[in-house]
């Protein structure tokens, strides 16, 4: 079975852009599924690592992008998703969980195979990064519960293109087979 990691993608969110207000409710209803998520991967023991965007904060370390987030319109989407002590977290700056990060290096030191993508935008930044995994000979696995959309009808676009064109399993979070690290 291949090493697995959870990859929680930029939940950690002061919800200060353009598009908060329609990714809200959204965010409400994947929030059980990714907290759900999540407690089954600490409790077997499999890596997570949380790739979020810094929001233009290039002085922040990972501590100070949470404080502001939890501070921040909508806390509450924050907290029961919050890094704990054992998660990992890289910080990215545009669409892709990879791009002008040291992801691929991590993921390689840590011998993950298959990556389990939650988090938000379905049809933006889990897309981009469910092709970069895939580009880079990632298995991926992309609950559709667990991921937060904008637009609904992109979103459902988006989990078909990553079924057909990367050939990632969209399944339900009882579905997948989580280890814990080698």
């Amino acid at each position: 079975m291949p090493q697995t990691a959870v990859v929680v993608i930029d939940m950690i969110n002061t919800y200060e852009h353009e598009d908060a207000e329609a990714l809200v409710p959204s965010v409400r209803k994947a929030l059980p599924h990714i907290a759900h998520l999540l407690t089954r991967a600490r409790e077997s023991g499999t890596p997570v690592i949380y790739v979020n965007d810094n929001f233009r904060r290039w002085r922040s370390h990972h501590g100070e992008l949470l404080d502001a987030a939890l501070a921040g319109r909508h806390g509450e989407l924050v907290e029961p998703v919050s890094p704990d002590e054992d998660s990992l977290f890289v910080v990215k700056a545009r669409h892709s969980i990879f791009y002008e990060t040291p992801l691929a290096y991590l993921l390689g030191d840590l011998g993950v195979e298959q990556l389990v993508l939650c988090g938000q935008v379905t049809e933006q930044c889990v897309l981009y990064s469910a092709l970069d995994a895939h580009i880079r000979h990632f298995d991926v696995v992309v609950p559709p519960e667990a991921v937060a959309h904008i637009d609904a009808d992109l979103a459902d676009a988006a989990l078909r293109m990553m079924r057909r064109n990367m050939a990632a399993m969209t399944c339900s979070i009882d579905a997948i087979t989580l280890d814990p690290a080698r």
